[in-house]
Formats: structure tokens, C-alpha cells, sequence
């Protein structure tokens, strides 16, 4: 069952002599469960992708399918409604709330929703992040690793379609980013969750079931030439 569908995705910034083609025709998909890695170098165009998969900003041409529905057909009023019910986020820097405590950050979204959390599906991101134990601290009394597994548990709260991680271990010592991608592995392989990593980190993308490159604009297959302009295939690892 595919969750997403990109096609013929499109992003130009500027006119003329200052025109920049962040993203050229890049097409791909992914099905449900699956934990997709892009891997791209700074100002490779792999930040406007998820930014366009997040419905945070707007393709200059292209198509977006989340479970079937476009993105783009949507008002802004109903596209904001279904990236808070459908899409969920794991930010680099954590954006958690300072003055609510771990509980109650996880729960936000729901609340934001005017919707009444369940407190089975509460204990059991708790107990999955090892965060029982925490839930009444503020941000500033837990690690980087700890804020980064409140975040993944706020990102899980909703039951979402799919969530994308932002370079999710970019503020994380290699411990740290190791229990967190083992984490978001868990997630996926448990709750069914397809998720999307954006990351510079190879080795770290080596776990993921699948691994895209963004070089140009272009979405490739590692080790296969730009040059063909939006071409694509992906790789399995094993």
C-alpha cells in the first residue's frame, strides 16, 4: 500500500539571471512500514523535498499524494488540518515546549486537535522511548538525546501517515544518534510507520530500508549520474 507519492515534483526559486531549480522532476514513492533515508549535501535540494512533503511550502510544479490525497488540491486551511493529522515531524533542534513537561509535549499536537489523548497509546510511546521515568521533566532537565525521543514520541502521537525526520541526530553525539535511529527503526517496525530521514550522514542511512540521493535538484540513485536530469531508481539494502 503506497502512503506517499511524489510525481513530477518541481521547485524554481527566482527569475532569470537568479533562477534556481531547487528540485528537478524528482518522482519516487513509498509504501506503508517502510523507512526511507535521502542523503544529499548541504544545498543539494533534500531540505526543499521534505519541506514540499511536509505541506510547508508549495511546489512550483508537481504532485504530492499522502494515503491518496494531493496536497496541492487542497486550501490552505484543509491542508493545514491534514498535516496535523497525517504528518508527523522530528526537527534537529528538538522544538520542544519549555514549559510543558515530557507528557504534555508528547500530547500537544492531540491538544492543538481539540482532541482527548489516549492513555493507553500514551504509555506505550512512553515505555517504547524509555521515557516512563521522565515524564514530568522540562526540556531543560533532560540530554539531547532524551529531547530527540520526546520529539519522535510527539511525531507518533497522532497515529500519522508518515513522519519526516529532519536531520533527527544532527545535535547528537554518535551515541546519541545511534539509540535514535534504533528508535526510529523500532517505530517503524512496530507501529507500521513509514517515515522519511533526511540526513548527510551515510553510515547513518545504511540502516534505513531504503536510500535516495538528492545531488542538483535530482533525485538518484547513489553512485548513478545527475546528468540524465530527474532520473530515479532506488536502492534496497540489505
Amino acid at each position: 500500500m503506497q502512503i506517499l507519492q511524489v510525481q513530477n515534483l518541481c521547485k524554481t526559486y527566482g527569475k532569470s539571471a537568479v533562477k534556481v531549480d531547487a528540485l528537478k522532476q524528482v518522482s519516487f514513492s513509498l509504501d506503508k512500514g517502510e523507512f526511507c533515508a535521502v542523503v544529499g549535501e548541504s544545498g543539494s535540494g533534500k531540505s526543499t523535498l521534505l519541506n514540499l512533503i511536509g505541506a510547508l511550502d508549495l511546489p512550483t510544479s508537481g504532485d504530492i499524494l499522502i494515503d491518496g490525497h494531493n496536497l496541492f488540491s487542497m486550501s490552505e486551511e484543509e491542508r493545514t488540518i491534514f498535516r496535523r493529522r497525517n504528518i508527523g515531524f522530528v526537527f534537529q533542534s528538538f522544538q520542544l515546549v519549555e514549559e510543558l513537561n515530557v507528557e504534555q509535549n508528547i500530547i500537544f499536537p492531540l491538544l492543538l486537535d481539540y482532541r482527548k489523548p489516549d492513555p493507553d497509546a500514551l504509555e506505550e510511546i512512553l515505555s517504547l522511548l524509555g521515557l516512563q521515568d521522565r515524564r514530568r521533566h522540562l526540556p531543560n532537565q533532560l540530554s539531547g538525546g532524551q529531547k530527540q525521543r520526546v520529539a519522535i514520541g510527539r511525531a507518533l502521537i497522532t497515529g500519522p501517515k508518515l513522519i519526516l525526520a529532519d536531520e533527527p541526530t544532527g545535535n547528537l553525539d554518535s551515541r546519541n544518534s545511534l539509540e535514535v535511529l534504533d528508535l526510529l527503526l523500532r517505530c517503524s517496525r512496530k507501529f507500521q510507520q513509514t517515515i522519511l530521514m533526511i540526513t548527510h550522514n551515510n553510515s547513518l542511512a545504511a540502516s534505513a530500508d531504503r536510500v535516495l540521493r538528492v545531488s542538483d535538484g535530482c533525485l538518484t540513485e547513489p553512485g548513478e549520474s545527475t546528468e540524465k536530469g530527474g532520473g530515479f531508481r532506488d536502492e534496497k539494502l540489505s
